[in-house]
């Protein structure tokens, strides 16, 4: 049995998926300073003896995925909307996670559940507009 990917492991993991979104700059953490459009990483949950299939007991990893598109009141960061929600595409978020659905041997699998909460982020005295996609990892 292996052992399981830690919390580091699969951020850096998720980092480099994000980074196959063209011109999307992508930090296995949240950055200091937003420079749009940016993608990261944030762990949200972990559960423990969790079972699948072949009841084998595995870890599971609920992350949620944050894009900085650009400035909340910028025509062309709404115009970005449709690109990175698609399901496919150079700029589709969810094509970017799922092209290998163990992050290139780092879990034994994923599913990137949804997306939502396109909302704007207060940071630096500037309104930007964001989107959050919600993702489950097992190790």
């Amino acid at each position: 049995m292996s052992t399981p990917a830690t919390v580091g492991a699969v951020a850096t993991a998720l980092q480099t998926a994000l980074a196959t979104v063209s011109g999307l700059r992508t930090f296995s953490y949240q950055p200091e300073q937003l420079n749009p459009p940016t993608a990261y990483p944030e762990l949200t949950q972990v559960t423990y003896h969790r079972t699948m299939g072949n009841a084998s007991a595995v870890t599971s990893m609920d992350w949620v995925i944050h894009v900085i598109v650009g400035r909340y009141t910028d025509r062309t960061a709404h115009a970005l909307l449709d690109s990175y929600l698609s399901a496919t595409g150079a700029l589709s978020v969810r094509a970017a996670i799922e092209a290998s659905d163990t992050l290139g041997g780092v879990v034994q699998t994923l599913i990137m559940s949804s997306s939502a909460d396109v909302t704007s982020l207060s940071n630096a005295e500037a309104e930007y507009l964001q989107i959050q996609f919600t993702l489950t990892v097992h190790t």
